[in-house]
Formats: structure tokens, sequence, C-alpha cells
């Protein structure tokens, strides 16, 4: 039996792309979608299911490439408020030793997970985001309105 090729879903795909084409000079040292060996040691989004779906993607921190201004708490709580407001693509959210998710109203917590996601920002998906690559039109920093 072939083992199955990771990939990752459509929603996390399409945000990405969004993300790299508003911001084509950032850093991407912190970027990733597929989980490395301490990832597969413990359940992460960033681990591909059964059918090799992987639903996380970490964007850096520094989205203008020059690491000043720091956009990203900006776009991470516009990622945040697109949830919210019903794209039911994304699962949650971790940025800057915080998290968002529906559990809370998508309000900003304290997160005390091992990494408190400093250099980049964690955007987990939901099933829906499988197969739902649609633009993310309601970002307004990754091309959308408001």
């Amino acid at each position: 039996m072939r083992a199955v090729q990771p990939k990752l879903c459509k929603a996390g795909q399409q945000l990405r792309l969004q993300v790299d084409d508003s911001y084509p000079d950032r850093d991407r040292t912190s970027d990733g979608w597929i989980g490395d060996v301490s990832h597969a040691s413990r359940p992460s989004d960033h681990n591909p299911d059964a059918k090799g779906i992987v639903r996380a993607i970490d964007i850096d921190r520094d989205l203008s490439g020059k690491a000043k201004p720091d956009l990203m708490p900006d776009l991470a709580d516009q990622i945040r408020i697109a949830a919210k407001r019903g794209d039911k693509r994304v699962s949650y959210i971790i940025f800057n030793g915080r998290i968002a998710s529906s559990r809370m109203g998508w309000r900003w917590r304290k997160y005390s997970g091992i990494n408190p996601h400093t250099k980049h920002c964690h955007i987990s998906f939901t099933k829906k985001g499988d197969t739902d690559g649609s633009f993310f039109s309601t970002i307004p920093m990754i091309g959308g309105t408001a």
C-alpha cells in the first residue's frame, strides 16, 4: 500500500497565496504547513490526517520584509474577525501568546502552549477548508473588503 502524499487544505493554500500576493517581500523564515518530527509525536493540525490533509499554516510575523512596521497583529486580528463574522473555514488562530476560537466567541485569550507563537501566526482550518479554497474576501489586508 502506498503512503498518502500530504497536501495542504485548500483554505490554507488560498490564505497563503493571498498573503504572498499582498506582501511579496515578506520574510518567510518561520512559514510552514507540514509538521516536523516534534509535531508528529503529538496531535497537531500540522500533521496529515488519514487522507493526507494538513489543516494548519504558519505565517512569518515579518510581513514588510524589513521588520518595521509590525503588521502581523493587525492581520491576525482581521483573520479572527473574518472567522467571527462567519468564515467557517478557520478553526483557531494563535499569535503572540494569545489564541482565538469559536469556543470563547472569537475573543483573544491567553495561550499557554509550549510555543507562544511570537515569530509567526498559526492558523488552523476546519474540514470545510479541505475543499473550500475560495478567496478570503472579508480580510482587507490581503485583498478583501471589510
